[in-house]
């Protein structure tokens, strides 16, 4: 098992309905299988309780908390709460984003730029900054943060590719202030993604069919003509929480099918 006793918080790990599964989810799945046991955290707590669920019945140790990160004592909980309960943190994976209400530039209102930002920059650094401490006393861990290919695509969402950007920025300054403790910080940025968050949340937002949207979608990546699924970014990160891993730090890692990699 390649987290065998490792402590994993993964915060959006709950998903919206849909006929897929969603990046945290799947990565909870993963890290329990693969022997960590798991803070599964979410905004919505029903969620969150499914997620545990679907551990627990393949032998999994987790528990559920409900979160919001953009509230510092929310992050300093559940951080608190993994400590109790299995004496350290190794891994942190920071999968909360929202695009809800994004425009283009002239289009997009303050109150939606400011919420954007709160929850998909503000929130990663609280977690990260409630996190640090654990990991510098006990002089090691894993912080994975989900950015997107937005942060270095051209898109007509200005909020959220702003908010991506950033996540790279910062998950670079975390890995460069943290490494003398033997704390690695790396991003992961999805591409076209088979989530329920992508497929139902937007197929509603455009009013078009969800079939009609997935194959537009697939039609834009490179490698199969299709699009990943929460797996590809679920394997990503346990690669990256994992051992194998431990002289890799500061990198942003596309998982998108090669879409990032196209110029012109």
């Amino acid at each position: 098992m390649r987290l065998k006793d490792k402590a994993a918080i993964v915060v959006g790990a709950g998903q919206t309905p849909g006929d897929t599964i969603g990046n945290g989810r799947a990565t909870a799945i993963l890290f329990a299988r693969e022997g960590a046991r798991v803070v599964v955290v979410d905004h919505n707590y029903e969620s969150a309780l499914e997620t545990q669920a679907l551990i627990e019945a393949e032998g999994g140790e987790c528990f559920s908390l409900r979160a919001d990160v953009t509230r510092a004592e929310d992050c300093e909980a559940y951080v608190r709460a993994a400590v109790k309960a299995y004496g350290r943190v190794d891994v942190l994976h920071n999968n909360v984003g929202i695009g809800l209400g994004d425009d283009e530039i002239l289009s997009l209102k303050e109150e939606s730029w400011d919420r954007i930002m709160s929850v998909n920059l503000k929130g990663m650094f609280l977690s990260s900054r409630s996190a640090l401490p654990v990991m510098r006393e006990q002089r090691s861990g894993s912080i994975i943060n989900i950015s997107s290919i937005a942060a270095v695509c051209s898109t007509g969402i200005v909020a959220y590719k702003i908010s991506k950007a950033g996540v790279n920025a910062l998950t670079h300054q975390i890995a460069l202030e943290n490494a003398r403790y033997n704390i690695r910080a790396n991003a992961i940025m999805p591409g076209l993604m088979n989530t329920p968050m992508a497929i139902e949340g937007i197929s509603r937002a455009r009013g078009i069919p969800k079939d009609e949207l997935i194959s537009q979608r697939d039609s834009r990546v490179p490698l199969g003509g299709k699009m990943g699924d929460a797996w590809d970014v679920a394997y990503a990160a346990l690669f990256l929480a994992s051992d194998e891993a431990k002289f890799i730090t500061g990198v942003t890692l596309p998982v998108d099918g090669g879409q990032s990699a196209r110029i012109g």
